[in-house]
């Protein structure tokens, strides 16, 4: 996610501190030598005060340590379990966001118990918080005290044929870039573009992959990654919840423009019935939560709700749908995870309305239609998936989902996303033009501002920790970067040098 588009460069380098630290854990914005002309803080929140209904804030419950207990647990999980990292590896690099560096010095050491395939943490009081493997969905953060989850686990498998027997980019089999660069590339600076995204040794890269008009071109992994291995994206999975909700209004199930039919805001009177499903894909449902983004956010105050749709071990969709409101929909864009909870709460009614199995979907209706093998989509102890943060994914799956929306949602001649739809991604949602940020659309965030050394017509996924996936029309390019979250920003300025040379290396329509 990128801060700086809010925020002064004193309070960016401050929340970078945070970030390590642990205090507030905003998540830290990818290094820039200059930052745009967007408005300050005063003009975000003088605005959005001008519009505020008066509704009471309530915060999440539990004790805030306990929930990064819980968040430091169901990361290592994920990382041992999921991604195959070496523990003592892990417990140092990755997933700062809901396990910061503060909190996890006051924990005992992680116990990784491989038989059970869980992790736990004990807190000094003696309070234990545990994640464990559930079969084909991964990790799930238990509630404290409890032994198994609150759904029937299911097993995911894809139905297409092996992968390793198709060649790219339904399967796996492909020759060396370096062996069959498309002509018209500049195969020097191509490589050189690979070589600068793992430069310096600090920025941590685990996967850097870029494809020219479907053709992969790069491609290069960290120690112990390959390209099968799913990897920490973070809020990168909003993107995946972006693309499930086009495929419904495809089917005809929904409308960008009705009005969210959320059962819990379906009472007489209730303001919340106003929001239409584009105002949650936009980030601007005005719902009331602290976020770590928010202009304005204190860090010394209560614990953030935006993380507590990963910690707190509740039922989101429940939870998201009883937030009151504090805006008019559609007037003020915020950086909030009520919004894709609640796509993702009628993407579940939409699936099973329809009789069919809502942890299988993913796999079944978009996966298999693009090649995507390795996805691993975690959910929350109540079977709903958490796509806001919780999806693990190799980067040639996240490369092929880039390509899908620079094919314009048409895969193999097949049309899989509405005409029209990814243009609404990637244009900027009115709350955020009339807040004078024109960075953020459809769950795909906009390089209006320059913000990375490409066209200004580029969007992309974005995660915490540096995961991103740049998608480049102009340039015909779908670039993937992930990497270990302690590199962070060592990584985000090594990938905006790589992004500099692939921009010289393929030519522009």
């Amino acid at each position: 996610m990128r801060l700086w588009p809010s925020y002064t460069p004193r309070v960016v380098a401050s929340l970078l501190v945070i970030a390590v630290t642990g205090c507030g854990r905003p998540e830290p914005p990818p290094a820039t030598a200059t930052l745009p002309e967007l408005p300050a803080p005063e003009a975000l929140i003088a605005r959005a005060k001008a519009l505020e209904i008066e509704t009471p804030y309530v915060p999440p419950p539990g004790d805030p340590l306990e929930l990064d207990a819980a968040g430091f647990a169901t990361v290592m999980c994920s990382a041992v379990f999921v991604t195959g990292l070496d523990p003592d590896f892990a417990a140092e690099n990755v997933g700062y966001f809901t396990g910061p560096v503060a909190s996890r010095a006051k924990f005992g050491k992680p116990v990784i118990d491989r038989q059970t395939r869980s992790v736990r943490v004990t807190l000094p009081n003696g309070v234990v918080r545990e994640a464990r493997v559930f079969g084909s969905q991964g990790c799930v953060t238990l509630p404290k005290g409890q032994t198994t989850v609150n759904f029937t686990p299911v097993k995911v498998t894809s139905t297409q044929p092996d992968s390793a027997r198709l060649p790219w980019p339904m399967g796996e089999r492909t020759t060396s870039p370096t062996e069959s660069m498309p002509p018209g590339l500049d195969g020097a600076k191509v490589r050189a573009a690979l070589d600068a995204a793992f430069d310096p040794a600090d920025e941590m890269t685990a996967a850097f992959v870029a494809t020219w008009k479907g053709h992969l071109i790069a491609e290069r992994y960290g120690p112990g990654i390959t390209s099968r291995t799913p990897l920490e994206s973070w809020s990168m999975g909003k993107s995946i919840t972006a693309t499930l909700m086009g495929m419904l209004i495809k089917d005809g199930v929904y409308t960008l423009d009705q009005r969210a039919p959320i059962p819990e805001w379906q009472g007489a009177d209730d303001p919340r019935a106003a929001i239409r499903i584009r105002d949650l894909l936009n980030m601007s449902s005005g719902l009331r939560i602290r976020a770590h983004l928010d202009p304005g956010f204190d860090p010394n105050g209560r614990y953030p709700d935006h993380l507590f749709f990963y910690t707190g071990a509740v039922d989101t969709f429940k939870y998201a749908a009883t937030r009151p409101v504090q805006w008019p929909a559609g007037k003020v864009g915020r950086y909030r995870n009520t919004d894709p909870v609640l796509a993702n709460y009628l993407i579940r009614l939409a699936v099973e309305k329809r009789g069919e199995n809502y942890l299988t979907y993913p796999q079944r209706a978009l996966f298999d239609r693009i090649g995507i093998r390795s996805a691993v989509l975690e959910p929350d102890p109540f079977g709903n998936l958490v796509l806001q943060g919780y999806a693990y994914l190799a980067a040639r799956d996240w490369v092929r989902l880039g390509n899908l929306y620079l094919q314009d949602g048409v895969w193999n001649g097949e049309r899989l996303l509405p005409e029209g739809f990814v243009k609404f991604v990637s244009t900027p949602g009115p709350a955020w033009v009339a807040d004078r940020r024109p960075i953020y659309g459809g769950f795909f965030w906009i390089n209006s501002d320059s913000g990375y050394p490409i066209p200004k017509d580029a969007y992309f996924m974005a995660g915490s920790g540096g995961q991103n996936v740049f998608i480049i029309p102009s340039h015909d390019l779908v670039v993937a970067r992930l990497g270990h979250y302690k590199g962070s920003l060592a990584g985000n300025t090594s990938v905006k040098k790589a992004l500099t040379l692939l921009m010289e290396a393929t030519p522009a329509k």
